[in-house]
């Protein structure tokens, strides 16, 4: 018998599974960095960022209305373009999804060991690694359930920092104005190049959202249900994201430093509800990337799912599905024992700056698939088939290009290595390769 993903996610259930790819607290982490680089105009940056990957969300959306399979941007671009262009693609995007949980097992290790103050280190991670595994290891189902209880979790946090803020706000002294503004514009550090250097970071935040789109085979309606989760998830993370800064930025005094800027929104709890607060904000950022690192494990079998089925990699490894579970076992194992393994020698900073390569590559094949299939093979030319993806690709590109040089070189060593075995795989990449239709 032929065993298919099944079909049992809604539209409810995949934007929360989206948001916790992402994190309901994903500016936090970064806020530190975006108040310094862009001279306090955090708020700003983030809805600029917002903006620009609204035209990748929507190219998502598009790809996914025609081609509602697991592969991602792996197929679009496989489909659409070249199936050789399609595997450098899915490549890119693997180091991604593989380099995103193992970067969150390290994390989350040395935060359980600052909070509890329990070693070794090894065994955190080799935990944590396990955790992400067990998460994913259950059906479709259960593991949104699982993202349904995290985002309410962290969302209670979320809510208990702004009441927090606010309250500091108004005991501290008439609030004018000018205060209030000073988060989208505070005309005394101003800078437009630094406005846009920040907003090229403080695109960080929404990266994750595309993960969803791996998950088209196991989604009910896709070909309108991904398009509206995947803008929606931007949008929800966009306006929280901005939210959660300008609690941030209107407690904490106007050019002062922080402590360590990879820790300001901890000090800044700490300053707006006391203790209590900041070890609350400390354990919902461990919570949030637990939850990433289980959503890119999910969103990572996938993506080998849909190059397994199509004989890029190993069918029968990789293209195989559990009978009892219809969940592709071996891939969620792989991933878990790569992110135990990799924890113990990659370092958080290496990690961080690699999953941004293999990111942006991907948004720009699907922004280019999908000028493809709408605009130029399409029957009806509208403007926004054309606009929309092009934009989103300079956007990325742009964003691709000022990436740190150690970040291009190991990203390129990876695609050397992809090249290689694509072309070993495929006999000089002359073979054509064979896909399987979706279960509709």
């Amino acid at each position: 018998m032929t065993v298919h993903l099944k079909r049992s996610l809604g539209l409810a259930s995949l934007v929360l599974t989206g948001i916790v790819m992402v994190q309901p607290t994903a500016p936090m982490p970064v806020f530190g960095v975006l108040y310094q680089t862009a001279h306090g105009h955090v708020v700003l940056t983030v809805l600029i960022a917002l903006v620009a990957m609204l035209f990748t969300a929507f190219s998502y959306g598009y790809m996914a209305r025609a081609y509602p399979s697991a592969g991602s941007a792996y197929t679009y671009v496989t489909r659409e373009i070249h199936p050789s262009l399609g595997f450098l693609v899915g490549w890119s995007m693997l180091m991604d999804y593989l380099i995103n949980p193992l970067i969150c097992t390290v994390w989350s290790a040395k935060a359980a060991i600052a909070l509890l103050h329990m070693g070794p280190e090894w065994l955190w991670d080799l935990g944590f690694a396990a955790l992400f595994t067990l998460i994913n290891l259950r059906r479709i189902r259960a593991t949104a359930r699982t993202n349904a209880v995290l985002t309410a979790a962290m969302g209670a946090v979320i809510v208990a920092m702004i009441a927090a803020a606010v309250r500091y706000v108004f005991a501290h002294g008439p609030v004018s104005g000018a205060g209030l503004l000073r988060p989208l514009y505070d005309p005394q550090t101003f800078s437009f190049q630094a406005v846009r250097a920040g907003a090229s970071t403080a695109v960080l935040t929404y990266i994750g959202f595309d993960g969803i789109s791996t998950l088209a085979e196991e989604v009910k309606d896709p070909r309108r249900n991904i398009m509206r989760a995947t803008v929606l998830i931007c949008l929800i993370t966009g306006i929280l994201s901005a939210i959660e800064v300008y609690a941030g930025q209107i407690v904490w005094p106007a050019g002062k430093a922080f402590r360590d800027v990879d820790t300001a929104y901890v000090e800044v709890a700490q300053v707006a509800g006391g203790a209590a607060l900041s070890i609350a904000v400390n354990l919902t950022l461990l919570v949030a990337t637990m939850g990433s690192g289980a959503g890119a494990q999910l969103a990572g079998a996938r993506l080998l799912y849909g190059m397994g089925r199509d004989q890029v990699l190993p069918r029968s490894f990789f293209g195989a599905l559990n009978r009892e579970l219809a969940i592709p076992v071996w891939n969620i194992l792989l991933i878990g024992v790569l992110s135990f393994a990799g924890a113990l020698v990659v370092t958080y900073g290496l990690g961080a700056d690699l999953l941004n390569f293999g990111a942006l590559l991907g948004f720009m094949g699907v922004n280019a698939a999908a000028f493809m299939h709408y605009f130029w093979r399409g029957d009806r030319k509208l403007w926004p088939h054309a606009v929309v993806p092009v934009l989103g690709f300079l956007v990325c590109a742009l964003l691709w290009w000022n990436l740190s040089w150690l970040a291009k070189a190991w990203g390129f060593a990876w695609s050397v290595a992809g090249i290689a075995y694509g072309a070993w795989r495929t006999n000089g990449f002359r073979r054509s390769i064979s896909f399987s239709e979706p279960q509709e």
